[in-house]
This record gives structure tokens, C-alpha cells and sequence, in this order.
């Protein structure tokens, strides 16, 4: 991989960690307040990213979208990353609620704010399909399977019928999971979005990933020192997420025969660093966040080694620049 290549990819990490570096040096410098963390993270989870998925599913078009070899090989190891992380987590006696979260932060790549850049660099508008099924995929199906468990790990209802129906209303008041579920409802309609409506979303949509890395910031900067223990147990979870997740994807594609540039194009996407998506998710259930923050700064941060690394022993070069 060339000197030009890596600098491209460092360019497209900066913003990254320039916005989380805004929202550290502005709590710091106190001019923004503890709370701001819970509160900017509600507006995350609450507006900006529901509208973000929204669009894609009302706009995600299903021929396109029609890659089962791909979608086999990233979805599995998504899932075996996601569940053998929850096994080790309830050996580990963990809580239910924090394995979930624990799992997400293994197997949840920033495929939205990281993918969508890296691809347009390597392939061009090429890249972009697969990048949107990963999105999907990570966003709606792994996200919802950790509200899953984040939700029955937080009541104590012993009842199985009474758990699965306080459990099923707190999802079907969920705005993760109701806001992509009628974004395929409306995509399903075969309407067109009013102009006026795709202004909203984008602009509304688009400040998820933003905000979302500012609260990182404004959290790391308060005073919640992280332990020693805590600080092994996120650079485990950062080694299995740009280590483990991207090997075990890559051999699930080779074993199902999946065409090479799908099974570079998957790996290269599990290799992507853990996204804001745990972090907001354990904001809002007022899980313990330290182990959660560091891990998307330690992936992030290794992911700047770790990826050219995979791009270079995959054999990927970025198109010439015009």
C-alpha cells in the first residue's frame, strides 16, 4: 500500500476523531455542561437517528440490494461475533443488559460514517451497494438485537408472559427499531418522498453520526477515570473487532464461495472500527458507558494500523485520482 494510499485513509479517519476532539476540549474548557451528554445523546436517539433510518430503508432499492453470498458471509459473522461476545460476557457474570451492549461493541462497524468515505476512495460509486447492505445490516438487524437484550436484561418480571409483553412495548415504542420498520412500510408503498420531506431527513439525519461523536467526547472528558481492569477489557473487545470480526468474515465468504471482490469488499467492512452506535445505546439505558467510549476510541485509533494492514495483505489499491 502506497504512502499517498495511507494518507487517504488517515484523511478520512481526522473527522473522526476532530469531533470527538471538540466535544472533549469543550467540556474541558466548561463550556458545555455534564449534562449535555445525556441530553445531546436523546436528541441522537430520539430525532436524528430514527431519520437516518428512515432514509435508507424508504430509499434502500431491494435489486440492488440482492447479494446473498455477501450478505451471508458479513451477516454471519456478525451474528457469531454479536452472540459468542454475549456467551463470554454471561460467563464473565455479566448482566444481560451489559452483555448485549458488550457484543455490540465487538461486532458493530462504523459503516455509515467510515464506510461510505473509505469506499468511494477504494471503488468508486461501485462500492456504495455493499456499503449500504453492511449499514443495514449493522444499523437495523445487530442494533435490534441488542435492544432485545438490553431490554429483557432490564426487567425483572419472572412471568414469561408478562417479561415478553412489557419487553415487546418498550420495542414497539422504540424509535431504533419503529423508524426502520416504516421506513420499509413507505419503501413498500411505492410512493415518492416529497422534496420538502428528503431536505428533513438528510439534514436531520445527518447530524446523528456528528453529534454522536461530540457526546463521545464531552464523555471522556468528565471525570470517570477508567480502571485498569476496564481498560484490558476494551482493548480486548477493540482486538476483536479489527482482528477476529474481519478474519472471521473473510473465511465465511472464501467457505461459501462468495466472488473475490464481494469477499474484499465484506472483510474490508468488518474491519471498519466500532461505530457511536453502543455508546448511544448505553447512554440510554444508563449502562456504564467508560468501557463502551474507550472501545470506539481504541478501534479507531488501532484501526488507523490495522486496516491498511488488511487493505494491503487483500491486495486493494485505491482508483487513481482523475
Amino acid at each position: 500500500m502506497t504512502g499517498a494510499q495511507v494518507l487517504s485513509l488517515i484523511t478520512i479517519v481526522a473527522p473522526i476523531f476532530a469531533l470527538i476532539l471538540c466535544g472533549y476540549i469543550a467540556r474541558r474548557g466548561d463550556h458545555i455542561g455534564a449534562a449535555a451528554v445525556s441530553e445531546l445523546n436523546k436528541f441522537v436517539v430520539y430525532l436524528a437517528l430514527p431519520a437516518l433510518l428512515f432514509d435508507v430503508m424508504a430509499h434502500a432499492k431491494w435489486h440492488d440490494l440482492m447479494q446473498p453470498g455477501f450478505v451471508a458471509a458479513f451477516g454471519l459473522a456478525c451474528g457469531a461475533v454479536f452472540f459468542g461476545t454475549v456467551a463470554v460476557s454471561l460467563a464473565m457474570g455479566r448482566p444481560l443488559a451489559s452483555a448485549g451492549i458488550d457484543a455490540l461493541l465487538g461486532s458493530y462497524a462504523n459503516t455509515a460514517y467510515m464506510g461510505f468515505p473509505l469506499f468511494l476512495t477504494l471503488y468508486g460509486q461501485d462500492g456504495l451497494v455493499p456499503v449500504t447492505i453492511a449499514s443495514i445490516l449493522t444499523v437495523c438487524v445487530l442494533f435490534a438485537s441488542a435492544i432485545v437484550l438490553v431490554e429483557v436484561g432490564s426487567h425483572d418480571e419472572a412471568h414469561p408472559l408478562k417479561l415478553a409483553a412489557k419487553v415487546g412495548g418498550a420495542l414497539a415504542r422504540n424509535p431504533l427499531l419503529v423508524a426502520p420498520v416504516l421506513g420499509v412500510v413507505y419503501n413498500l408503498s411505492g410512493l415518492p418522498l416529497p422534496a420538502a420531506a428528503e431536505t428533513f431527513l438528510k439534514l436531520l439525519g445527518g447530524a446523528a453520526s456528528p453529534a454522536a461523536l461530540v457526546v463521545i467526547g464531552l464523555f471522556l472528558a468528565g471525570p470517570r477515570p477508567v480502571s485498569v481492569k476496564e481498560a484490558w477489557t476494551a482493548a480486548g473487545v477493540a482486538g476483536i473487532k479489527l482482528i477476529v470480526h474481519p478474519a472471521l468474515t473473510w473465511a465465511l465468504a472464501v467457505a461459501l464461495s462468495v466472488p473475490p471482490r464481494l469477499t474484499v469488499m465484506a472483510t474490508l467492512l468488518a474491519a471498519l472500527p466500532t461505530g457511536t452506535g453502543p455508546f448511544m445505546l448505553a447512554e440510554l439505558y444508563r449502562r456504564p458507558a467508560a468501557v463502551t467510549s474507550a472501545v470506539i476510541l481504541m478501534s479507531t485509533l488501532g484501526s488507523l494500523a490495522t486496516l491498511p494492514l488488511i487493505m494491503w495483505l487483500l491486495g486493494v489499491e485505491a482508483l487513481p485520482r482523475p
